[in-house]
């Protein structure tokens, strides 16, 4: 257990976008919000990112089952989806993942459902990696939505709090790493812009 004097443990859960793909390692978003967080006088560690590139909800879900983790962690988050929908994945599979999901993050932050943030998918169908492969913009977006809709129904219920970044990377489809897929550092800063408010609160 954490001593009084030590500093808050934080866990991110997720794929390719918490882990940062294609931006130095200190540019992810956990990163960069923990930083933020330091400059704001609140004693959190480094983030433990258990994340791979590519990774559905099951196999987020196997990751965590082989992972070391310590809680309680006082905030742990969890983005997950984009790779269920791209690879045509059923929308009701994934709520139901999802949510089994959610449980666990619960149980990581010992409990306590208000130290969770759902952060939503970003909308990869704006990018120039969508237009090049020829992809419906339109069609991924709806189905993204639908993605996000369920995850922002689950947390409610649950008690969890959700942080809506899709629209950033909306208004920012130039902001994107040299694969033109994933997000810049520029946009992940900007995430962290939205996601820091509800950090703090999950802190307190």
């Amino acid at each position: 257990m954490p001593t009084a004097a030590s500093p808050s443990r934080f866990l991110a859960l997720g794929d390719s976008y918490t882990i940062g793909e294609a931006v130095a390692a200190s540019a992810c978003w956990p990163a960069v919000l923990v930083r933020r967080l330091q400059q704001a006088g609140v004693r959190v560690g480094e983030p433990q990112i258990v994340a791979v590139t590519g990774w559905t909800t099951d196999e987020l879900a196997q990751g965590i089952d082989t992972a070391v983790l310590h809680p309680p962690h006082a905030l742990v988050t969890l983005q997950i989806g984009v790779n269920n929908q791209y690879r045509g994945r059923d929308l009701d599979e994934y709520a139901m993942q999802f949510g089994d999901l959610l449980e666990r993050a619960i149980a990581l932050a010992g409990g306590r459902a208000a130290r969770v943030l759902v952060v939503s998918i970003p909308d990869w169908g704006v990018t120039r990696f969508a237009r090049e492969q020829g992809r419906d913009p339109a069609r991924i977006a709806r189905e993204l939505d639908d993605f996000n809709t369920r995850a922002r129904e689950l947390a409610a219920s649950r008690g969890a709090r959700f942080v809506d970044i899709t629209s950033i990377s909306r208004q920012h489809p130039e902001l994107v790493a040299a694969d033109g897929l994933h997000p810049s550092a520029a946009q992940y800063a900007l995430w962290v812009e939205a996601i820091l408010p509800k950090a703090r609160e999950a802190l307190r």
